[in-house]
C-alpha cells in the first residue's frame, strides 16, 4: 500500500478533502452551541477516513477504529451524560481495535521498548487516577476507557515511526479532555484553549496513525 499516497485515485482525494474540511469547520466552530453542522463536520473529519483505509484495502481493525472514534466525535459534540457515555463507549472500543492491530502487526514486546512502555504504563497510571478521582458515578467505565488508552498506547509503542507519533497525540489529547471533563469548571478560561487543543492533537494523531498504517 505505499502507492497509497504516491497514486491519489478519486476516492482518496475526496476522502481526504472532505476530513480537512471537517477538521477545519469544527475548529471554527468550536465555542458555538451545538448544531447539526457542527456535529456534522467533527463527524466527517475521522469518518472520511475510515472511507478512505476502506478504499484502499487498509486493515479491517483500523477501519473499524476509525469508525467507531468518528461515531464517538458524534457522541461528543452535543452536551449531557448520555452523550458522553456514548462517546466515552465509542472510543473504548477503539482503542481495544486499535490496541489489537498495533500488538498484531507489530514486532512484538523486547527489551528495546521497554522505556517506552513503562513511560506508557506511568502516564496511564497518573492520567487514570486523576479522572477517575474526578469521575464520581462515572468512575467504573473511565477507569475501563483508561485501561483501553494504555493498551493502545503500549501496542504503538512496538511499531514506533508514525504510528507511536499519532498515537502520543492521541493519548495526550483524552488526557487533556480528562482535566477538562473532570477538573475545569464550566466557566474556567482556559477551556478554551483546552478544546482547540484537544481536537488539534487528537486530529493530527487519528491522521499520523492512519497514515502510518496505510504506507
Amino acid at each position: 500500500m505505499s502507492a497509497f499516497f504516491e497514486n491519489h485515485n478519486g476516492v482518496v482525494l475526496a476522502c481526504l478533502l472532505i476530513s480537512l474540511v471537517g477538521f477545519v469547520i469544527y475548529l471554527l466552530m468550536l465555542q458555538r452551541p451545538t448544531s447539526l453542522m457542527r456535529t456534522l463536520a467533527k463527524t466527517a473529519a475521522v469518518a472520511a477516513l475510515s472511507v478512505m483505509a476502506l478504499a484502499v484495502g487498509g486493515p479491517l481493525l483500523l477501519i473499524f477504529a476509525l469508525a467507531l472514534s468518528a461515531l464517538g466525535d458524534a457522541f461528543l459534540a452535543h452536551e449531557g451524560e448520555a452523550a458522553f457515555l456514548g462517546g466515552l463507549g465509542s472510543f473504548l472500543l477503539a482503542h481495544i481495535f486499535y490496541a489489537v492491530l498495533f500488538i498484531s502487526s507489530g514486532p512484538g514486546f523486547s527489551l528495546d521498548v521497554l522505556p517506552g512502555l513503562a513511560a506508557v504504563v506511568v502516564f496511564a497510571l497518573v492520567v487514570g487516577f486523576v479522572m477517575v478521582r474526578g469521575a464520581g458515578p462515572l468512575a467504573l467505565p473511565v477507569a475501563a476507557y483508561a485501561l483501553a488508552i494504555a493498551s493502545m498506547g503500549l501496542g504503538g509503542v512496538t511499531l514506533g515511526g508514525q504510528v507511536l507519533a499519532g498515537v502520543v497525540l492521541f493519548m495526550a489529547s483524552d488526557a487533556i479532555l480528562g482535566t477538562e471533563k473532570f477538573l475545569m469548571t464550566k466557566d474556567s478560561p482556559a477551556r478554551r484553549a483546552s478544546s482547540i487543543a484537544v481536537w488539534v492533537l487528537y486530529y493530527s494523531g487519528q491522521v499520523l496513525i492512519t497514515r502510518g498504517l496505510l504506507v
